[in-house]
């Protein structure tokens, strides 16, 4: 299986970890910029850190900057909804551009997280795994893989609705489903492939949101 490969195991671990931290140097004016905001805006913390199932089995923290408010999580469900009224002014520009991801380079200096790999889901459906899907767990989960591409927008596929149900009904599978295909498949060339599939989705979808809608 392609998940047990020597790339897999060892070298991409190493890669992950040279260019997450050459990125830490580069992007920390940003970092400081996007805490100033949340901070002005909605106060402490900057973070959110929501457990996750992580490689083999091991729940993890997830770093992201905070884009709801406080205690989002006790007011609604896991789900983002479409125009979900918990999300922060600047919360809706860092998931519009996705800059609300790039925290996750200090999971990667960790080695709970790859740039490449399966999107880390919520424990309660990571519990629900079987059969294939167990394969997910063999693999560190990422930044970015097959089912962030399809679904960079997620909360316009769930609606404005019952998020969480729309969901379980319509979309976990099929992440499933990708997240076994990358495992399934995870190589170099993949990873490649991927990274620049998910930097054209990202910038699509940015563009949209930061050029596009000034002009409707």
């Amino acid at each position: 299986m392609n998940n047990q490969s020597f790339y897999n195991k060892y070298i991409k671990r190493v890669i992950g970890f040279v260019l997450a931290l050459i990125l830490l140097l580069i992007l920390w004016p940003v970092y400081l910029i996007i805490a100033v905001a949340i901070l002005i805006e909605d106060g402490r913390p900057v973070f959110y850190r929501p457990l996750r199932g992580g490689y083999r089995n091991k729940p993890f923290r997830i770093f992201k900057f905070r884009t709801m408010v406080k205690n989002a999580d006790k007011i609604g469900g896991g789900t983002t909804a479409l125009n979900d009224p918990r999300i922060t002014k600047t919360g809706n520009f860092l998931r519009k551009t996705k800059l609300d991801e790039i925290p996750q380079l200090f999971n990667i200096l960790g080695g709970t997280m790859s740039f490449i790999g399966p999107r880390p889901e919520l424990l309660k459906y990571v519990d629900m795994y079987e059969g294939e899907e167990k394969k997910i767990m063999q693999v560190r989960p990422g930044i970015t893989d097959f089912s962030s591409v399809e679904f960079i927008n997620l909360d316009e596929i769930v609606g404005a609705g019952n998020a969480d149900e729309m969901y379980e009904k319509y979309v976990l599978k099929r992440k499933n489903v990708l997240r076994i295909k990358y495992a399934d498949e995870v190589s170099f060339s993949t990873d490649c492939k991927l990274f620049f599939n998910t930097v054209g989705s990202v910038f699509r979808k940015a563009f949209d949101f930061i050029v596009l809608k000034k002009h409707r």
